[in-house]
């Protein structure tokens, strides 16, 4: 099987279902940033982190792919089973964030991207994601889009940051906190 199929040469493509739509759709547009996301959590997942954490993030990547199939779906027209996102997959990240954060000093201040390299692909993987979030939202607005998707991105982003300030706690990194001028 090859995989380029020429179906997209003139900027169409498929979703779920068959619908052809244009490729700068906002649904392309929404699933392609949950792609991208997908993308940088591999990235964090490579670095020398604990196995735990890479684990998490092989379990976001699943629901990632989750995601991205229920918004690559036509509502209207596919009858292809999708996995389900459930409450349970939110309440794992809320559970992790809860665990990290007992192990952490109080959040006072605003804090900088940065500390280590790591870190640095948390706060680029929590911009994407709050991206991701903002165009399923957008999404929703004019298609049925599952609550669950906008909300595991709320929670995913909010993971993301915490885990980038626990791996600066765990690499004894100082938190790059915001001084602002006055």
């Amino acid at each position: 099987m090859k995989i380029y199929t020429k179906t997209g040469d003139k900027g169409q493509t498929s979703l779920i279902g068959g619908t052809r739509v244009p490729k700068h759709h906002i649904r392309i547009e929404t699933y392609g940033t949950v792609d991208e996301l997908n993308s940088y959590i591999g990235l964090i997942m490579c670095q020398q982190i604990a196995v735990h954490y890479q684990q998490i993030l092989k379990e976001i990547q699943d629901r990632l792919f989750t995601i991205g199939a229920s918004l690559a779906s036509d509502p209207e027209r596919s009858k292809m089973k999708i996995p389900d996102l459930g409450d349970n997959d939110i309440a794992l990240l809320e559970k992790e964030m809860d665990e990290m954060n007992e192990a952490l000093p109080e959040l006072k201040h605003f804090i900088l991207p940065g500390g280590s390299t790591v870190v640095s692909y948390c706060h680029l993987a929590r911009c994407v994601c709050r991206r991701a979030e903002r165009s399923a939202v957008h999404l929703a607005e004019q298609s049925f889009v599952d609550s669950n998707i906008t909300i595991y991105l709320n929670r995913l982003s909010d993971y993301l940051f915490v885990l980038g300030r626990k791996l600066n706690a765990d690499g004894g990194t100082p938190e790059n906190v915001w001084k602002p001028r006055m």
